[in-house]
């Protein structure tokens, strides 16, 4: 306990004397306060407060996680509709050695309606659609919250959800004793199947469970920490299936944007099997369970 408070400590003197020396970035405000918030492990996450009533989020990791969700963030906000959806901006990549510091702004995020937060989210995945390369993946390896997120790219889309995000989670999951005969038999058939679905590429938040989604005082939708990659929409969609905290409403905006083809349904589980894996990678406990009974269902489906 005590090495956490001198380490928070630290870590408050350490960010206060980064940031007051950033004059770009404090444009003539001074800094009235840096304190720690939830989110992630202790001291990873903080808040300082500006002379002008404004804020920014500070979050504290290696610079690869940092680099990996600025590249992110950047990607879907250059695809996002403003009006109906905040994709929370980059202000700053800070050095703090051996980590770095992402300034972000402090955004108030609420659970009102989600309509424009389904149609924000419609938006951008057909806007990506229309442009960007014809093919699925991503340029620079990434995380999927503490979990690795491969580069390389695939005409196919079963192709690259198999071999750029399954089988990287399943090779790790052989430490849990899910063994490779447990899953080899499946993984040709379910990359046939999802190719005959043939989406388009779009780009893709990546991430979309609740606690990175929300919605704000004026109505927007808003957008945090994405594990962004050009892939099938559907992934986000069956994202928000897994734990809940999406309503209806979100549902009815997405879909008065873009529907969703038929099949989706049916695709679901395959989707968030990826999750899941990721889940039981990190976290142990019953996603492990959750990742056999999936992998049995699809077995029964498509063997």
């Amino acid at each position: 306990m005590l090495a956490a408070a001198f380490r928070c400590l630290w870590m408050r003197d350490q960010l206060e004397q980064i940031l007051s020396k950033e004059r770009d970035l404090l444009r003539g405000r001074c800094l009235t306060s840096v304190e720690p918030v939830g989110g992630g492990e202790v001291g990873a996450c903080w808040r300082a407060d500006l002379s002008d009533g404004s804020a920014w989020f500070l979050k504290v990791s290696d610079p690869a996680s940092l680099e990996a969700e600025q590249r992110g963030l950047r990607s879907l906000r250059q695809w996002s509709d403003a009006d109906l959806v905040e994709v929370v901006d980059v202000l700053a990549w800070l050095p703090l050695e051996p980590q770095g510091i992402l300034v972000l702004p402090w955004w108030e995020m609420g659970t009102g309606d989600q309509f424009n937060l389904g149609r924000g989210l419609a938006r951008l995945h057909r806007r990506s659609s229309l442009n960007g390369p014809s093919r699925f993946g991503w340029d620079h390896d990434g995380f999927i919250g503490l979990g690795p997120q491969p580069a390389g790219w695939s005409e196919d889309w079963g192709e690259a959800f198999v071999a750029l995000r399954l089988k990287p989670q399943l090779r790790l999951a052989e430490a849990w004793a899910l063994h490779e005969n447990d899953w080899s038999s499946l993984v040709a058939p379910l990359a046939q199947w999802l190719g005959d679905h043939a989406p388009d590429p779009c780009l893709v938040h990546g991430d979309l469970w609740a606690g990175n989604a929300g919605v704000l005082a004026d109505g927007r939708g808003l957008l945090i920490d994405p594990a962004s990659w050009r892939a099938d929409r559907e992934v986000d969609l069956a994202m928000t299936q897994l734990f809940g905290g999406f309503s209806r409403r979100f549902y009815e905006g997405y879909s008065r944007e873009w529907p969703l083809p038929e099949g989706f349904e049916q695709r679901v589980d395959a989707l968030n099997l990826y999750h899941l894996l990721n889940h039981a990678n990190l976290f142990g406990g019953g996603y492990r369970d959750r990742c056999r009974q999936v992998i049995k269902r699809l077995q029964k489906t498509l063997l």
